[in-house]
């Protein structure tokens, strides 16, 4: 190993290899392909980088004014992991003049590319901003030499796997390939073969285990009780800082404001959080200004967290492999850590799996103030049925259809009555009724016309009686009040005879004080209602309505000139007329009138 590598690993603090780095670096360096199996934790990312940092800088210099090309290739499944083995590749490679970039998404793509253009060595990079800086044509991958795929089982999986084939079709074919993970289950080390060539296979531990300095136990709790179990252990000063993990984003944010509430310190990191967000999260929690940091299984890859205590397993995961990467955050370069999971009813099947595993049971505590009540499991939740569509009622389904039978019933009919027909005129017999059909055609508007003029004094003379026998006589015009009243003859006063023997009994100075009386209208206080008749004969003058208001003054009201020798026209507000004119609706202030 040359001595500007030395020296910056020993200002790093690396006093020995781990078995890893002992078994992987020398086959690297003479450019053989390395397939490398080692628990997380054991310092894989030193295993490829050195090698990559020595390799290169024994190569001739690239000329002054010549720009770089992309010699090596470092392929991560996340953003964090980059960053992380960027800072590596900075902190080993400080006393050699080479050229390191990390490219990942989620944040502009503007000074990455001025990076590239400016030339670069190293290349780390997420497969999607890869992919697009490809398509792009900011990137040539023309020249690399170096290619290197860390967490292999992670890339190589489904959800990654079109991505890196992708990528692989844009490398050269003579190259070294390096394959780095802690974790290498039989059906993706059959694809690893099929990618490598003639591979030096390292193997430190086997595949799949647990650090022995990591103590290791399980809770058997209720899935409502596991916030308060958390905030119960959280308590204890022991936990000086503790990185805890859930299944789901909205399960981290979930936790992450029950802890807030109950005043500890913690944030979330997850997929859905921005890159600056997750960044300042990380870097909060490395330099202790949090003690919690909930996050999902995109944080269990590879980032390195000086002198973490706890890693708790809120949610135990599905797949065992996860709970080694989760675990393996702790006791990392022969320190002591602790890892503590959650276990309810619906998770003893993924305990039993991780238990097969790791190839040991875990320790299970008893004594807790939350122990598990709940052994039913929980019924797996059916999917929602799509709305149907409202069905009409049967009465009129029926309608409908026996009123389309009706319909073709007879057109059926006429088809079968004319098939035999048709199949039975020969073909002069055809050309004649056509012939005849196109005579009778021209035919009909001549006799149309003939027939119309002769209709027409017909229904002339129809319509004359029935028009006279409609018309009904006008009603007269109804005459004013007083002219019927003189035309009416004058009523006749019947009386009855007792009255009128009554009357002829009396003097005669008496008989015409009773006339004059009689002759007299009754009072109006008497009738609270005049007669309909009264109201009719009533003259259309009293009939009505209220006098209308007085007009204002002429120089109010008239917008003609003013007359000659007329005095100027005083001023106007809203009290002497509502109008105003429309160059001064907005204004409350006295006007002229125009004119």
């Amino acid at each position: 190993m040359i001595a500007p590598i030395l020296k910056a690993l020993q200002e790093e603090q690396y006093e020995a290899p781990s078995p890893i780095q002992e078994k992987a670096i020398p086959p690297a360096l003479l450019g053989r392909d390395v397939l490398g199996c080692a628990q997380t934790g054991t310092g894989k990312t030193a295993a490829f980088a050195v090698p990559i940092l020595q390799r290169l800088n024994a190569q001739p210099p690239v000329p002054k004014g010549q720009k770089r090309a992309i010699r090596s290739l470092i392929l991560t499944p996340t953003r964090e992991l980059a960053i992380q083995i960027g800072e590596s590749l900075h902190a080993y490679g400080r006393y050699l003049p080479l050229r390191s970039e990390v490219i990942f998404g989620g944040v502009s793509q503007v000074p990455q590319v001025n990076s590239l253009n400016r030339g670069v060595d190293i290349l780390v990079a997420t497969p999607g901003r890869l992919n697009d800086l490809i398509q792009q044509g900011f990137i040539d991958l023309g020249a690399v030499q170096i290619f290197v795929l860390d967490e292999a089982d992670r890339m190589l999986d489904m959800g990654f796997i079109h991505d890196v084939k992708r990528v692989i079709t844009h490398l050269p074919r003579q190259k070294q390939t390096l394959f780095f993970s802690a974790t290498m289950p039989p059906e993706i080390t059959e694809l690893v073969d099929s990618l490598l060539v003639d591979p030096f296979k390292v193997a430190v531990a086997p595949v799949s285990s647990t650090a022995e300095a990591i103590e290791q136990s399980v809770y058997f709790v209720d899935k409502g009780n596991k916030p308060k179990l958390l905030i119960e252990l959280l308590k204890h000063a022991e936990i000086e800082s503790a990185l805890v993990f859930t299944r789901t984003k909205h399960g981290a944010d979930r936790v992450a404001r029950e802890l807030v509430r109950a005043k500890i310190q913690a944030q979330a990191i997850h997929g859905n959080k921005s890159q600056t967000a997750r960044q300042q999260a990380l870097s909060s929690f490395k330099a202790r200004q949090i003690r919690v940091l909930v996050a999902t299984d995109i944080a269990a890859r590879g980032i390195d967290i000086d002198e973490l205590s706890h890693v708790i397993n809120y949610d135990l995961p599905n797949v065992p492999e996860t709970y080694v990467h989760r675990i393996g955050r702790t006791g990392r370069a022969g320190l002591d850590g602790t890892a503590i999971s959650f276990c309810n009813i619906d998770e003893k099947p993924y305990l039993k799996d991780i238990e097969a595993l790791i190839g040991k049971p875990v320790p299970v505590v008893e004594d807790h103030p939350y122990p598990m009540q709940v052994f039913t499991l929980t019924p797996p939740k059916q999917p929602t049925p799509r709305p149907q569509r409202a069905q009409q009622p049967q009465h009129r389904e029926k309608q409908r259809s026996e009123g389309t039978q009706r319909q073709e019933r007879p057109r059926q009919a006429e088809k079968a009555n004319d098939a035999p027909k048709r199949q039975a005129q020969p073909k002069s017999a055809a050309k004649t009724k056509q012939q005849k059909v196109r005579k009778d055609a021209a035919a009909r508007p001549a006799q149309a016309g003939r027939t119309e003029s002769a209709e027409k004094p017909a229904q002339k003379q129809a319509a004359e009686p029935k028009r006279q026998a409609v018309k009904a006589p006008r009603t007269p015009k109804p005459e004013p009040a007083a002219r019927r009243a003189q035309q009416e003859p004058a009523a006749v006063k019947t009386e009855p005879r007792a009255a009128r023997e009554q009357s002829a009994a009396k003097p005669p100075e008496k008989r015409e004080a009773a006339a004059k009386d009689a002759a007299r209208p009754p009072p109006k206080e008497l009738f609270c209602r005049a007669p309909r008749e009264q109201l009719e004969r009533q003259p259309e003058q009293e009939r009505r309505s209220a006098p209308a208001p007085e007009k204002k003054e002429d120089y109010l009201t008239s917008l003609g000139p003013r007359k000659k020798g007329e005095p100027p026209r005083p001023l106007l507000t809203r009290e002497h007329t509502s109008k105003k004119p429309a160059d001064q609706f907005l204004s409350d202030k006295p006007y002229f009138r125009k004119g």
